[in-house]
């Protein structure tokens, strides 16, 4: 026999309360007072009634959903900063559909195909290689997109990232004061435009001081590739006496493979600085000096920004370059005049 169909007029009936109660209760971000909310909440459980999220998005068509497409989880500040991404959006009334694509992938058309099929109303792109048709295919579907951690030339698209450009430049005069004199870098993936900006940085910082880039190879934000490219860069007589890796996730894994496998002293003999200052660079065993990206100014402008879209189609696109602090521990040599000036939380906008 099939079980009754329990609905909200049966909760507000045993609740004691109107069905148009029931509704706000189960609703992300309608009022209900807490008294309310625990009578109604208390009726729900003892008939065993869940509210179709699905049918009221098609009678209010609003999903309340909002996509993400992320690149790779293998490098800590992406779960980090899905986390935070996700707690704000479902603090806003929002619930969050991640899908994944490979760092190069070139299927983004096809995730952006079953993002629109689920009706999402806004979408988060967090570092992944997108199609030329993306602005225009979302703009055509009334869904706003923010870039996150990433930049694309296109004034329909918002985004916000920090200031990549200026996080490389800072690298540089560091290393310069520390009185580096072979100054390599490892790049990440040359599709990324966090690569391209901090490597575009770095190097202005260089020539700004007369200093040549000595070495440089490819670590494609992967952590043997990374590997493999300080294995290539150490295999010479004059070894780089500094390196700057485009992100912690690789720069972890140098000090791993100078360490072990080369034995050699870091900061002593060579001086290594990541970007990004996940968690794991803090760690005693690290001590990685790095560029912190600020992932919660980063979410919170994030989010802003969506939801304004979202609610008022006429907002205009922005795009947000947050300024990051470097922060400096035992992984690279430190001037002996350099300025204690690291623990910057609020960084300004900078837009654009």
């Amino acid at each position: 026999m099939a079980k009754e169909l329990i609905t909200s007029a049966h909760v507000a009936e045993l609740a004691g309360v109107s069905q148009s109660a029931v509704s706000r209760v189960f609703t992300p971000g309608a009022s209900a007072s807490s008294a309310m909310a625990k009578k109604v909440r208390k009726a729900a459980d003892e008939l065993g009634y869940r509210p179709n999220i699905l049918a009221r998005s098609l009678i209010t068509g609003k999903s309340k959903l909002i996509g993400v497409i992320v690149a790779y989880l293998e490098n800590q500040f992406y779960p980090e900063a899905l986390e935070k991404l996700s707690k704000s959006l479902q603090e806003r009334g929002y619930h969050v559909l991640v899908l994944m694509a490979k760092l190069t992938d070139d299927n983004v058309d096809q995730l952006l195909d079953t993002l629109l099929d689920y009706q999402v109303e806004g979408i988060v792109m967090a570092s992944v290689s997108m199609s030329s048709s993306l602005a225009a295919r979302c703009d055509a579907a009334g869904v706003p997109v923010v870039l996150f951690n990433r930049m694309q030339d296109d004034d329909r698209l918002s985004a916000v990232t920090s200031d990549n450009i200026n996080g490389g430049e800072k690298v540089a005069q560091f290393l310069i004061a520390g009185d580096h004199k072979r100054i390599a870098y490892i790049a990440g993936w040359d599709g990324a435009s966090t690569q391209r900006d901090r490597e575009q940085g770095f190097l202005q910082g260089l020539n700004k001081a007369g200093m040549p880039l000595y070495a440089r190879d490819v670590g494609n934000f992967d952590f043997i590739k990374a590997q493999e490219a300080a294995h290539r860069l150490f295999d010479h007589p004059e070894k780089p006496d500094a390196v700057f890796v485009a992100n912690d996730h690789m720069a972890l894994a140098v000090m791993e493979y100078l360490r072990q496998k080369r034995r050699l002293r870091i900061p002593d003999d060579v001086s290594i600085v990541g970007y990004d200052d996940v968690h794991l660079a803090s760690w005693p065993s690290f001590g990685l000096t790095t560029i912190r990206q600020p992932s919660n100014r980063m979410v919170v402008e994030t989010v802003n920004m969506l939801i304004a879209q979202i609610k008022d189609d006429n907002t205009e696109p922005r795009k947000i370059f947050l300024e990051s602090p470097l922060i400096v521990r035992k992984s690279a040599r430190i001037p002996d005049d350099w300025p204690d000036t690291n623990n910057t939380f609020d960084s300004p906008v900078v837009e654009q």
